[in-house]
Order: structure tokens, then C-alpha cells, then sequence
């Protein structure tokens, strides 16, 4: 069975103006397309009343380092007190959403996780040894990537929504 490591959570909270479906184009783009990971929505839910909106999304986002690395995020969106309104940007109307948005993002470092080191006793002492005493410096490397992922993507949505919420 492939061994994961939950290695960092960061969080991202927002209140007030923003586009929440600027936002999630922008956070599944920055994922698929300038990082390499395969995003899974694994839930989305809406609840409606009156004219606000609660909207609770997760994704799960992976890419394959090498053959035996593989980085996962978690991703979940929490938005609550949804509501359409009609801002003034450069003299323009424009429809955005006012609300309050959380998004909790976790990365885990997943060792073997097609499971090849797992068909005999003897295959799960070396992987053990291999891990322990072979490769500590790649560990820590890897660690340290997914930390650089996770931090990136924090950073690039506090960015986004500094910019669309502040304008």
C-alpha cells in the first residue's frame, strides 16, 4: 500500500468583493496548466436561500513526479453568504459576488504509490531501508517541493483575489 505524509496545510480567507467563478477558472488553470496536475472535482454542493448562496467544493489534484513520487493536494473551497452584485470597475459596470470565501489547500507526498514494493516481506524491508538510509536527501527534497506547491498556489490566491477585490 503506498505511504502518504501530509506535509503542510495552508489556508486562504476572503470577505467581501470578488468573482467566485473568476476564481475558480484561475485556481484550476494555475493547477492544470502551469503546474501539470490532473484535477478530480470529488464534490460540489449548493445550498440556495433567498439570494445568497453556500457553495462547498473539493478537488483533488495529483501529479507524478518520478515513479515512486507522487504529490497530491487537497483543495476545498468554502464559500458562504453568496450574493450577485454590480460593481463599477474603470467606469464599466461589471457583475461580481460579494461573500465570504475559505479555501483550506493540504499537501501530501505519497512513496510508492503503485504499490511495487509491496508484493513480498522481503520487498517491504528494502523499501524501508531504501527510504531510511538510501534516499533522505531526495525525501526532504520532495518535502520541500510540495511545500513550494502548496505555498505557490496560496500565494498566487491571495494575489487573485487581492487584485479582483480591491479594484
Amino acid at each position: 500500500m503506498a505511504e502518504k505524509e501530509q506535509i503542510t496545510k495552508e489556508k486562504v480567507d476572503n470577505s467581501g468583493l470578488f468573482d467566485f467563478a473568476a476564481l475558480y477558472g484561475f485556481a484550476h488553470s494555475w493547477l492544470k496548466d502551469q503546474e501539470g496536475y490532473g484535477v478530480v472535482e470529488e464534490k460540489y454542493s449548493e445550498k440556495v436561500s433567498g439570494n445568497s448562496r453556500d457553495i462547498d467544493v473539493e478537488w483533488k489534484a495529483t501529479k507524478g513526479v518520478t515513479d515512486y513520487f507522487r504529490i497530491e493536494l487537497g483543495v476545498k473551497f468554502e464559500v458562504r453568504g453568496l450574493t450577485d452584485v454590480e460593481v463599477e470597475v474603470d467606469g464599466a459596470k461589471r457583475k461580481m459576488n460579494r461573500g465570504k470565501v475559505s479555501i483550506d489547500i493540504k499537501g501530501t507526498l505519497i512513496k510508492d504509490p503503485d504499490s511495487k514494493w509491496e508484493s513480498s516481506p522481503l520487498n517491504r524491508f528494502m523499501r524501508d531501508v531504501y527510504n531510511k538510509y538510501i534516499i533522505p536527501s531526495r525525501l526532504l527534497e520532495m518535502k520541500g517541493r510540495v511545500s513550494g506547491d502548496v505555498v505557490g498556489f496560496k500565494d498566487n490566491l491571495k494575489a487573485f483575489l487581492d487584485l479582483t477585490g480591491k479594484r
